[in-house]
């Protein structure tokens, strides 16, 4: 959803679908380097989240350890989540969606390369979002995902 600027008392023009599909891109980006790592998903679960995780995981250096800013939505912080050794959650308060930074790149893929569009089905959906995600270069994911308290967090 975005907003559009048109004449008082009249509809914009545009498409209108009443059908819906959704496809959740799980995303982890490096704010000093603009390194990303991405995997879209067909639901959001924690099956879902054990998925990211372990592909995330094995995509690490092996001398490497990730803290991973997260929300505390049911399927971060799940029982059953095992969290690799290499991967650290770093949850985030709740109700501060503000803080965490790859919501910033949701929104930039939402406003310039995913609003005011009519997919036609779930594949048509998940092309658009790895094409808007290729589109995204280290310097826009650092200028997007770069917070001050990031420097202060320790695990």
């Amino acid at each position: 959803m975005c907003h559009r600027w048109f004449t008082r008392g009249q509809s914009p023009p545009g498409l209108c679908d009443q059908r819906y599909t959704w496809a959740h891109l799980f995303a982890a980006v490096r704010p000093a380097t603009g390194q990303s790592f991405a995997l879209v998903l067909p639901e959001l679960s924690t099956e879902a989240m054990q998925m990211f995780l372990d592909m995330f995981a094995a995509a690490l250096a092996p001398d490497e350890q990730a803290a991973l800013v997260t929300d505390q939505a049911g399927w971060h912080i799940a029982g059953a989540l095992r969290v690799p050794d290499n991967v650290t959650l770093v949850y985030l308060p709740p109700y501060s969606p503000e803080l965490n930074p790859v919501a910033r790149v949701w929104l930039y893929l939402r406003e310039r390369h995913l609003s005011h569009r009519l997919l036609d089905g779930y594949e048509a959906i998940v092309d658009a979002l790895c094409h808007a995600w290729k589109q995204l270069t280290a310097e826009r994911f650092r200028s997007l995902t770069q917070y001050p308290y990031l420097n202060q967090v320790s695990v």
